[in-house]
Parts: C-alpha cells; sequence; structure tokens
C-alpha cells in the first residue's frame, strides 16, 4: 500500500528503476559478489607476496579451524619454528634465520590463510541470508553453489602445493601445483564477476551488434597466460635470461636448448627457459589478438560500448605486457612481481566482463 500511494498519479512504465526491489535485490546482490572478486584479488595479491617472500612453507601444517589462532606466547612461537627447522627449506636456504625471521615469514602465510576463511565467511553467511529471504534460487543459487565448491578446492589444492614444498629435499612448491592453485583462483574470479556482471539490468542501453566470439577468446587466452604465469614463478623462471626483446642472445632460442630435458615433455615444467619462452610468446599473441579485436569491432560497430571496450581491453593487454617486460628487466623485484600479478586479475575482470556485456547484447 505504501508503495502504491507514494506512485499514484505516475505511470508504471516511468517508475524510477530504483524502486523496484527486484532491482534492488539484484543491485545487493551484485554488490556482494563484487567483494567477494574483490577479496579474491586481494588474496592473490597477498599469496604472491607470499611466494615472493618465500613465506609459504613457514606453516607445516593444515588446520582449517585452529589454525585460524596464531601462537600467542613465546613458548608457542618456538614449537612453530622448531617444527620449520625440521624441513628441507630451513636446512638449505635459511639455516641461520632467527626467531624474528620466522615471525616475519610466519605472518604472510597466516595472513593468507586467514583471508581464504574470511572469504569462505563473506560467501556463506550472505549466501544463506539470501536463500532463506527468496532472493537468491534457481539458477543462480545453483551457479554460486558451484562457485563455492570451487572455493572450497582451490582451499585443497593451496594445501597439496604447500605439501608439495615439505618433501625431503623441496626448498619451494612444486611450479606445476602453483600455477594450478594460480589458475583456480583466477578461474573462481572470472565466475565471480561472470555473474555479477550479468545481475546488472541492460535493459534501457541501447542494444549492441555482437562482437562476436573475440571477447570470449581474449578471456580464454588471459587465463592461458596467467597458468604459464604460474609457472614462471613457481619455476623462478623470470629470474633467468632477464633481457628483451632478445633471450640468451636469440629471438627464438633452438629447439635443443628449448627441449634439453628428457622426456620432452617435462621441458613445459622442469626447463626455465621454455617456461619463459612460452610465457612471452603468448603474452605477443595475446596483444595482437586483443588489437585486431579491437580494430575489427570499432570497424563493425564504430562508437559502440563493444568497441570502446575492446578499445580498452587492447590497452590493458599491452600495457600488462609492458609490465612484465619492466618486472623481468630489473629481475622481479617484490613490487613489480605483485604488480604485473595483480594487474593480470584486472585485465582478466575486464575480459569477463567485455565478454557478459556483449553475451547480454
Amino acid at each position: 500500500m505504501a508503495v502504491a500511494a507514494s506512485t499514484e498519479g505516475v505511470p508504471l512504465a516511468r517508475l524510477p528503476e530504483a524502486q523496484s526491489p527486484q532491482t534492488r535485490s539484484k543491485t545487493l546482490i551484485r554488490t556482494w559478489i563484487y567483494t567477494l572478486a574483490a577479496l579474491v584479488v586481494l588474496m592473490v595479491a597477498v599469496g604472491g607476496a607470499t611466494r615472493l617472500t618465500g613465506s609459504g612453507l613457514s606453516i607445516t601444517e593444515w588446520k582449517p579451524v585452529t589454525g585460524a589462532i596464531p601462537p600467542l606466547t613465546e613458548q608457542s612461537w618456538q614449537r612453530e619454528f622448531e617444527k620449520y627447522r625440521q624441513i628441507s627449506q630451513y636446512e638449505l636456504v635459511n639455516k641461520d634465520m632467527t626467531l624474528s625471521e620466522f615471525k616475519f615469514i610466519y605472518a604472510w602465510e597466516w595472513g593468507h590463510r586467514q583471508l581464504g576463511r574470511l572469504i569462505g565467511l563473506v560467501f556463506f553467511l550472505p549466501l544463506v541470508w539470501f536463500w532463506v529471504r527468496g532472493i537468491i534460487k534457481g539458477r543462480l543459487a545453483l551457479t554460486l553453489l558451484g562457485i563455492g565448491a570451487l572455493g572450497g578446492l582451490q582451499g585443497a589444492i593451496g594445501w597439496i602445493m604447500v605439501a608439495s614444498g615439505l618433501e625431503p629435499g623441496m626448498t619451494a612448491v612444486a611450479p606445476i601445483k602453483l600455477a594450478l592453485h594460480l589458475t583456480v583462483a583466477s578461474i573462481i574470479l572470472a565466475c565471480l564477476v561472470w555473474v555479477a556482471a550479468g545481475l546488472k539490468d541492460r535493459s534501457a542501453s541501447p542494444p549492441e551488434e555482437s562482437a562476436g566470439y573475440g571477447p570470449r577468446i581474449l578471456v580464454g587466452l588471459i587465463l592461458v597466460q596467467i597458468a604459464l604465469g604460474g609457472l614462471v614463478a613457481g619455476s623462478k623462471a623470470g629470474l633467468t635470461y632477464n633481457t628483451w626483446p632478445l633471450m640468451d642472445g636469440e629471438l627464438i632460442p633452438s629447439s635443443s636448448a628449448l627441449f634439453v630435458v628428457k622426456p620432452w615433455i617435462e621441458n613445459f615444467v622442469d626447463n626455465v627457459l621454455l617456461v619463459q619462452f612460452n610465457h612471452r610468446v603468448v603474452a605477443y599473441v595475446l596483444v595482437a589478438f586483443a588489437i585486431w579485436h579491437a580494430w575489427g569491432t570499432r570497424r563493425k560497430a564504430p562508437g559502440s560500448g563493444a568497441a570502446r571496450r575492446a578499445n580498452g581491453m587492447a590497452f590493458l593487454t599491452f600495457a600488462q605486457m609492458g609490465l612484465g617486460i619492466v618486472t623481468l628487466l630489473l629481475a622481479v623485484p617484490l613490487w613489480a612481481g605483485l604488480a604485473h600479478q595483480v594487474f593480470a586479475m584486472a585485465v582478466l575482470a575486464m575480459a569477463v566482463v567485455h565478454a557478459r556485456v556483449s553475451a547480454i547484447s
């Protein structure tokens, strides 16, 4: 009755969109999902800092519940430090580490795990509330449950990754598992942004000409490039061959150098020359495709939203490649490594928005 009284005499078709309960609910859900997406990006950033500071193996046990409480006494700190002193990373890399230095690396890993717990709560509690109130149901509910399950799997992958670095003789996590961990995080981010972008009502916007499969191909290429970047990070390939555009004095290294490891398939993970070369090549392909997509979209639909987004994607991919080159030439300082990783998430998110809006149009 209150709604009817407040809108008396106003044609229904001209009611402000903000007064629609359905629109308000969608806006609330979209805000919640974008908040989750921002937390995932923060998680990736903290994970990157954990890796770059060599902190990932500082906590040698997986305690999803009790692990939320850090050591609170000097005696408990000593116990945690003693556990760390039993692994190969301490024996082979950090033999002279002090307790104070251990607390520093412990804080990064603990913060990374704590942020994972926070994301779980920020996902689960609002989801239950929305579901009970009937705001989320049907296909959307199933989609969000699937994303939640992927998040739970990501937690398990994270521990499997850490466990690989606790094996005798290992001083870091296995590169392929780090790449998997980063890729799954990126897929979760892409899924969240896809759902959130699809909840915005664009019925009042003028229809756009279809951008074809270009936006989705961009998303796919970016995910492949992120996975290859995870291999580069895990194998520390960015610390070698720090020249550009030449690599080891050549534009394209010899096949004998690229496939020196036997069997040949293992070169894609274990040969830092091939690992870094693949990351470079896909960067070139990605930027070239983004520029071609922008040119084609602008030619097909000049001045359209799709053309503006495609132009933006061309700029973002080119900027990310430039940042990657700077990171390589500087031998991966902490600030550059983090910037390159976080900006990759921004590029992915924008590509997903482009693909989602193009799909709706």
